[in-house]
């Protein structure tokens, strides 16, 4: 079933792209996708194998709390809604940091580039060795080797097919996962005796089906403060300034099949979390609290040695479904950010039938960039949850980056070495922050704080010039 499933999806999603002829075909699908394929490949897209694997293992040690996170994505990407997504259509953008070059010119799009470039291979090369998991469990191979794997079965499809066949092929692969979440339920609830009942009065005994927790901790993740203002602009930051969300919402066929895209897909991921925090109950009872090396190997052992066969593989697929679309999708996003913002912005002369063919020249790069990022990150993945690692490593550079689109959309006085300087100390100062107080703020305030100094330091600089 697995290979089955691999082999029909490379094949699909390269018929898909048979069409590309531009560079505009190629990464933006000709502004032509229906919105229902984009909403579904956006939620395919940012939550992916972190939802699959490393979401069981966070209410596995803890409780619903996740949830509250989920509260504020509906509110940040209503704010992107109507804040940022006009500009974008208005100007006919091919990425996010377009944007910023009119107001501060090609070194600030050039920066903001780089720095989404790397926090998306940092970030998106924990998702890919989190899905290897799995794969190794099953095969036996080395965890090296099953990234290899999945790097090089998703660079196939990416390659040939460009945006397209990543966005038809997320949808299916979202169906496919979710599917996946509902048969552990049931499976779950006949593996323990009792069924879900007893599960939720041993969960409920434990304190695990908490969801609201109004505490003002700065220090502790999971609050409703940092649910609804941290998870708010962290929204707002993956994807109102992420080439790899944005890239999307600009495929859509106008505006408001834009808005309905975005705002669509923060209630379906509030849906996917409590899917995926159920099936981590459900492990804690069946596993009866055993302790183990990695919580994202929670799920993935339970898949392999509670699940029969057909059933097994099903899920396995489910996993590699997940994996496969935040893979694709940030190749293509990052294939596509240095095509425009970097080769072609360079030479204005240049047509899109070029920037095809750099645009798959570094869709070879950057496969060969996640893949070997994915394969360091081995040695330091015992540390917590994929989930966390991830989102904690994107908060650390999206406030930087909001503060500087906020810059340019508010304060037309501030210039563009102002903004880049409030950019670099924005990302400087949380990073700081991360190494050094960590147990003070937590991971979902960084985005809040990065915007914030980023704003201050612009204006600031701005004043200190004149």
């Amino acid at each position: 079933m697995l290979v089955g499933y691999l082999g029909a999806t490379t094949a699909w999603g390269a018929w898909l792209g048979r069409g590309a002829r531009t560079g505009e075909d190629y990464f933006l699908g000709g502004r032509d996708l229906p919105w229902t394929a984009v909403l579904l490949s956006v939620v395919a897209t940012e939550t992916s194998t972190l939802t699959f694997l490393s979401i069981p293992g966070v209410a596995y040690g803890g409780s619903l709390g996740f949830l509250q996170i989920a509260f504020g994505y509906v509110v940040g990407r209503t704010v992107v809604a109507v804040w940022l997504l006009p500009a974008y259509r208005a100007g006919q953008l091919k990425t996010a940091y377009e944007l910023l070059e009119g107001q501060f010119g090609i070194e600030s799009r050039r920066l903001a580039s780089a720095i989404f470039m790397i926090t998306r291979v940092l970030a998106d090369s924990v998702r890919l060795f989190a899905t290897a998991i799995p794969l190794s469990l099953i095969t036996g191979w080395s965890l090296v080797v099953s990234v290899i794997v999945i790097g090089a079965v998703t660079f196939v499809y990416t390659y040939a097919g460009g945006i397209r066949a990543v966005v038809w092929v997320d949808a299916v692969q979202m169906t496919l996962y979710l599917i996946g979440g509902v048969i552990a339920i049931v499976v779950l609830g006949q593996a323990v005796p009792g069924g879900w009942t007893e599960i939720f009065r041993q969960a409920g005994d434990a304190g695990k089906l908490g969801v609201i927790d109004t505490a003002l901790d700065f220090g502790r993740p999971y609050t409703l403060w940092a649910g609804l203002i941290g998870g708010a602009f962290l929204s707002m930051g993956s994807h109102g300034v992420d080439q790899l969300i944005v890239q999307r919402l600009l495929a859509c066929r106008d505006l408001a099949a834009s808005r309905r895209a975005l705002i669509g897909s923060g209630v379906a991921v509030f849906g996917q979390f409590a899917l995926f925090l159920v099936v981590g109950l459900g492990l804690w009872v069946y596993y009866e609290g055993r302790v183990f090396p990695r919580s994202d190997e929670i799920f993935a052992t339970f898949i392999i040695e509670a699940l029969p066969a057909g059933v097994r593989g099903l899920l396995i697929a489910g996993v590699f479904a997940a994996a496969m679309s935040t893979l694709s999708s940030s190749i293509n996003a990052l294939a596509s950010a240095t095509a425009y913002d970097f080769w072609a912005a360079a030479r204005p002369a240049a047509d899109e039938g070029e920037v095809l063919r750099i645009g798959r020249m570094w869709t070879v790069v950057w496969t060969v960039l996640l893949v070997g990022s994915a394969v360091a990150f081995i040695p330091l993945s015992r540390e917590s949850a994929a989930v966390e690692v991830s989102l904690g490593i994107a908060s650390m550079v999206y406030g930087g980056l909001l503060g500087t689109f906020a810059l340019a959309r508010f304060f037309p006085q501030v210039g563009g070495l102002s903004a880049r300087i409030g950019l670099l100390f924005g990302i400087g100062s949380v990073t700081i922050i991360w190494a050094l107080a960590r147990s003070l703020i937590a991971w979902p305030w960084f985005v809040l704080l990065g915007t914030a100094i980023t704003v201050a330091t612009g204006l600031l600089v701005t004043r200190l010039r004149r």
